[in-house]
């Protein structure tokens, strides 16, 4: 059975398991590179008690596996793992897991790189910090849509 690609949930993840099954079996892998994001406790200036991260099911996984489709079409990968968290996470919780095994690490970096890009921008999320203010939406970073611009895509939802 092959392992999903794309994984929305709420309960955590463990790095090491995770790459391990992307390398499982395949012995011209050379390189993997993984990014985990995390919950920070400190935001926009304020503190940050916690994060919730809303998505819309199905139409969230399919989109990501499309970028992942865009990622495999750009670089040499072998193959790439997103794990997405949803829910109430508290700093310093994972929130999401972009994985990529290559033959090299180049483009390893590079395919990783262009998820997250992809993943800060075009993703369909939402998210909410819980401030000592009150809650209040997270929305995409000018610097977000810069990272994206640089692979060529249009920023959809600014």
């Amino acid at each position: 059975m092959t392992a999903p690609r794309v994984t929305i949930q709420t309960g955590d993840f463990d790095l090491s398991a995770e790459v391990a099954a992307l390398r499982a079996g395949d012995a011209g892998v050379g390189a993997v590179c993984a990014f985990v994001g995390t919950v920070r406790d400190f935001s926009g200036g304020q503190a940050v008690g916690e994060m919730e991260l809303e998505h819309y099911p199905g139409m969230t996984e399919k989109a990501i596996e499309a970028m992942i489709d865009e990622a495999r079409r750009r670089f040499d990968i072998y193959a790439a793992r997103v794990i997405h968290r949803v829910g109430l996470l508290p700093p310093p919780a994972q929130i999401v897991l972009v994985a990529v095994s290559a033959a090299h690490r180049g483009e390893s970096f590079q395919a990783c790189e262009f998820l997250i890009d992809y993943l800060k921008t075009q993703a369909p999320f939402w998210k909410k910090e819980q401030t000592p203010d009150g809650p209040r939406w997270v929305d995409a970073r000018a610097a977000d849509d810069a990272a994206l611009a640089r692979w060529g895509i249009a920023v959809l939802n600014s």
